[in-house]
């Protein structure tokens, strides 16, 4: 039987198809929802986040999610998952976390009134990839997207104006789509640090994928050891062979035995990485907003990534850092090469890069964003009952 109903509080829910996704992407809105009284749910593929989900007071419910895949033979236990749960709890918001939950959970969503907010964070694989799948995939949500995230009572929540203008191109309707740029970050947990003693080095965090930019980023760190530098490159992040991006086992293994690069896998307190760190590197292909250069900023890092999607609008060249074109490692060894020589510009974009944050893109400033658009929404599905 589902739980009983009262008026307050109420339930959301939210659609992730891993558990360290969620956490690491959408945990400061479930806070910022929690704390202004929503009863929060998370449905999600679990592996090694229950703890942490439970620890924040959120209702966990198991589900099977196969990462990467939208066909009909891995989607259809996915979707009739989603449908379970909802009967089972009838939230008042479901929120979907990503283009593949976005998707999926849409489907699960037909029939029903309850209001949904599909995130889509930078668009995926699908949509910086140039293979023969890739481009049939996005053929398919082409013809898919505007049909499911058109229908009432729906919103689009995308984090950057390229993203959103991406999904008007593609039949999303302006009026369906609202922009808040991230999830934010805590600035009280993120704090400015020194710099550290010893030779200039660089930090990456992320998915090892090749639309992260880590090849361009290796060969620009081998530049700089060939131009006679002692730089250094930490690399915080794992393969993720679900991902046909990924770099493969003997790519990585090649790396640890080049000079100066140091691979940490996935680390638990990424602060760790950044007060190793002089300058924060992330050469994407394509973000929503990148998590690990909002964290290296509210560190008061300076940023180099691309004038990619998402990364110029936390990596401002001139401003907190310095953009150079997508997979131009002869650009971006000559900006890292900028910031190793340049104490004083380190200093001055690392400031800025902290300011960006505390004053745009903190946790408190988006939960408020973001607990204002779950209010609006289940507010105009109150009334409509």
């Amino acid at each position: 039987m589902p739980p009983p109903r009262s008026a307050s509080p109420r339930r959301l829910l939210y659609v992730a198809n891993e558990d360290f996704a969620f956490l690491m992407h959408r945990l400061p809105m479930a806070r910022a929802a929690r704390d202004a009284g929503y009863e929060v749910h998370v449905a999600t593929n679990v592996n090694a986040g229950a703890a942490a989900i439970a620890a924040e007071r959120f209702v966990l419910h198991p589900i099977p999610f196969r990462r990467g895949g939208l066909s009909p033979s891995a989607a259809m236990p996915t979707v009739r998952a989603i449908r379970a749960v909802e009967a089972a709890i009838q939230p008042d918001l479901v929120h979907h976390s990503g283009l593949q939950a976005s998707v999926l959970g849409s489907l699960a969503a037909l029939g029903s009134t309850t209001p949904v907010v599909n995130a889509m964070t930078g668009l995926g694989y699908i949509f910086t990839s140039t293979s023969l799948r890739s481009r049939l995939l996005k053929q398919g949500l082409l013809w898919l997207l505007p049909r499911l995230m058109n229908r009432a009572p729906s919103c689009v929540l995308v984090q950057n104006p390229d993203d959103r203008d991406a999904l008007q191109a593609m039949g999303v309707r302006a009026d369906r789509i609202t922009l808040i740029p991230g999830s934010g970050v805590d600035t009280d947990r993120f704090q400015p640090l020194p710099e550290p003693d010893g030779p200039v080095t660089f930090g990456f965090a992320g998915r090892l994928l090749a639309d992260k930019g880590i090849r361009a980023l290796v060969a620009a760190h081998r530049t700089l050891r060939q131009q006679g530098r002692d730089d250094q490159l930490l690399i915080a992040g794992s393969p993720d062979p679900a991902n046909p991006a990924s770099v493969s086992a003997e790519e990585i293994q090649a790396w640890r035995n080049e000079p100066g690069i140091a691979l940490l896998g996935q680390i638990k307190d990424i602060t760790e990485l950044w007060r190793r760190c002089h300058v924060a590197v992330l050469p994407s292909h394509r973000e929503g907003l990148p998590v690990s250069l909002l964290e290296a900023a509210a560190c008061g890092r300076p940023l180099v990534s691309t004038d990619a999607p998402g990364c110029r609008e936390i990596a401002i060249d001139g401003q907190t850092g310095l953009a150079v074109p997508v997979e131009d490692s002869a650009a971006l060894a000559a900006a890292m090469l900028e910031l190793a020589t340049s104490p004083d510009l380190r200093r001055r974009y690392g400031v800025a890069a902290r300011q960006l944050v505390e004053d745009r893109l903190s946790a408190r400033i988006i939960g408020r964003s973001v607990v204002a658009l779950y209010d609006r929404l289940a507010g105009a599905s109150d009334r409509r009952r």
